[in-house]
């Protein structure tokens, strides 16, 4: 059997779970840790890397791995500081924390974001490749050329957060805060002088529902039903997660209209070998709903803008997006080192799908795929996170991607 806590990942009682420190003093011919019952872990690392949302960047990050008193779960914070080659500035801080005994179950979001990103604009149907000589609508509005791509500039800041109490065991009912707010706005595509007109996205939409083109916020109150069976959320070897919530926009907390969303998260994580259970095969998938026209034009669902920024491999952050919006995943995750489980790998498939009413796309009438393979480097065997690498690829797109802990 293997224990809930981490420390043994395998039966064989010859096999016992190892991770990168242990690999690194057996090659300095040191002799290994004395065992211990390890409640928290503290990881650093430097973050060097690049995409087509941030060129290269560097920065550095952090997690702090831990459990309260009378808790059998591990809570997570993790944290950056990156700056990149496209003048891009990123703050962000996350937080996945139960308290004692479980009780109350924090979840939030935090970020600051002197930020550019192409937009590429609503639906999974939106044209590709490079300059179009051909007339298409964009929300309703027709434009003579344009690119795939509409880069754009602005500030972004966003508070999530959570709080969500214990209803019996595994199961909560939570309320919290929401709220995204983009100023400073420069459409950088857009040519507003006649005779030369291009009419991006960004602009068309927020024409079309009456937003303000250089500056919104959406503040919300958060509802949501969450039940958590995974024995573990840095590496979970069983169990599931599932989340239904609701997001109001109101005005007197500051949006533009009051505004109704629904939400639905599942994730779900299969042994396919009794003796070794990081042997699996896991599900993730993410459903979000709102009315037409409710939600401005950058906060509407996304790839890549879940809590943690990981769905959508092989796609850029923001790639699509729509009012309705539905994402899938299914990783075979495999252990590659024969006894201890250092190294392991990962191959995963995606699927997104997004709406267009203004072009009347309904959702699942165009789906893009994505598939990859990823290599993980066990850090911390006490709390079960791994260093993961990862390139994906898309439609005629690709990336990489590394990360500390699971990618879900």
């Amino acid at each position: 059997m293997f224990s809930g806590n981490g420390q043994d990942i395998v039966s064989d009682t010859a096999c016992k779970q190892r991770d990168l420190s242990d690999v690194i003093r057996k090659a300095m011919h040191k002799p290994p840790k004395v065992k211990s019952e390890k409640t928290s872990s503290l990881i650093a690392f430097p973050i060097i890397g690049s995409n087509p949302a941030t060129g290269f960047m560097v920065g550095l990050g952090g997690q702090y791995a831990f459990k309260m008193k009378e808790s059998s779960l591990y809570s997570m914070v993790s944290g950056s500081l990156q700056a990149t080659t496209k003048n891009q500035y990123l703050a962000i801080f996350k937080n996945n924390i139960y308290t004692r005994g479980e009780k109350i179950f924090f979840t939030g979001d935090w970020r600051f974001q002197k930020f550019s990103q192409a937009t590429y604009g609503i639906g999974t149907n939106a044209p590709e490749g490079g300059i179009l000589d051909y007339q298409f609508s964009l929300a309703g509005f027709e434009t003579n050329f344009d690119s795939l791509a509409q880069p754009m500039e602005y500030n972004f800041l966003r508070f999530h957060q959570t709080m969500a109490f214990k209803l019996k065991k595994s199961m909560y009912l939570g309320l919290g805060l929401n709220i995204d707010g983009y100023s400073k706005i420069k459409d950088l595509k857009l040519n507003l002088e006649p005779g030369n007109e291009v009419i991006t996205s960004h602009y068309a939409y927020s024409k079309r529902y009456n937003f303000d083109t250089s500056k919104y916020y959406s503040s919300s109150l958060m509802a949501n039903f969450v039940i958590d069976k995974r024995d573990n959320m840095i590496q979970p070897h069983t169990g599931y997660f599932f989340s239904f919530g609701w997001r109001g926009d109101l005005k007197m907390l500051g949006s533009q209209k009051n505004a109704n969303m629904v939400k639905g998260e599942w994730r779900s994580y299969h042994n396919v070998s009794k003796r070794n259970p990081i042997h699996m095969v896991a599900f993730w998938l993410i459903g979000e709903f709102s009315p037409e026209g409710q939600f401005p034009y950058m906060t509407l669902p996304a790839t890549s803008y879940d809590q943690r920024s990981r769905s959508g491999r092989g796609y850029t952050q923001g790639r699509y997006r729509g009012n309705q919006y539905t994402y899938g995943e299914a990783e075979y995750r495999f252990p590659i080192s024969k006894c201890g489980g250092v190294w392991s790998g990962v191959a995963f498939v995606n699927a997104t799908s997004a709406n267009n009413p203004a072009q009347k796309l309904a959702l699942f009438e165009s789906i893009k795929p994505g598939y990859g393979l990823g290599l993980r480097i066990m850090l911390d065997k006490s709390t079960r996170t791994n260093l993961a690498l990862d390139y994906g690829f898309g439609e005629k797109s690709s990336g990489f991607y590394l990360a500390v802990s699971e990618t879900f």
